[in-house]
């Protein structure tokens, strides 16, 4: 963990949950190991959203549709969410989930590789919630800051790998090398960008929350 455990456990214990249905799906994802965000960046993500109010949302990595559920629920706009997944055994069941939710013309999911999904997609988001596979992170950020309008928000989650990212090369096990390597790339890239304005939070498995400068015309 980036964080004490202790204070995550406390801070955890002040949360008053989500709606009864999305409780249940956090703890049915729980128990089947599908990755979900963590109860504190359900909490942050939850004020974003009743700050920035978004029209029109992007998801790179459904998995069950957890965290799309949560935004189409807690957002307090009446807003369109596309959300991207290539995972095939989880299609369906983020299918049915939004099926259940009453929020099948709401939710828009696009299957396959999500740096060939975004290239095909048109128009622009105003807030974009990256949580796929971190290694790809760096791969998927062109395409989507062209889909990114200025003022919007990018929101990318589990960027500090439990804390090896500030290790050395050598200490970090081998298999995880290129994601570490790629990680650190995306990191500098958001804090040194001209478009961007970056802060890294060390949130659940930390986050980078950037903001879309405004362009002069």
């Amino acid at each position: 963990m980036i964080v004490d455990e202790r204070m995550v456990t406390y801070m955890n214990s002040l949360d008053k949950g989500n709606t009864p249905f999305l409780n249940h799906l956090e703890q049915e994802a729980l128990k089947n190991r599908v990755p979900i965000i963590r109860r504190e960046m359900q909490s942050f993500l939850k004020v974003l959203l009743q700050i920035k109010a978004p029209k029109r949302i992007l998801e790179v990595g459904t998995a069950v549709g957890f965290s799309t559920l949560l935004m189409s629920t807690y957002n307090p706009a009446d807003c369109e969410i596309v959300t991207i997944e290539n995972y095939e055994k989880r299609i369906p069941i983020a299918k049915e989930n939004f099926r259940k939710a009453g929020k099948e013309e709401q939710i828009t999911l696009l299957e396959g590789d999500a740096q060939e999904v975004l290239k095909t997609l048109t128009g622009s988001f105003d807030f974009i919630f990256m949580d796929a596979a971190k290694g790809q992170y760096i791969n998927f950020l062109p395409e989507v800051l062209r889909l990114l309008e200025d003022g919007g928000i990018l929101l990318s989650d589990n960027v500090l790998q439990d804390g090896d990212i500030v290790e050395s090369h050598f200490a970090v096990e081998r298999r995880n090398r290129t994601i570490y390597k790629r990680m650190r790339e995306y990191l500098y890239v958001l804090k040194h960008h001209e478009l961007l304005e970056t802060s890294i939070l060390p949130l659940g498995d930390g986050v980078t929350l950037s903001i879309k400068k405004q362009q002069e015309e």
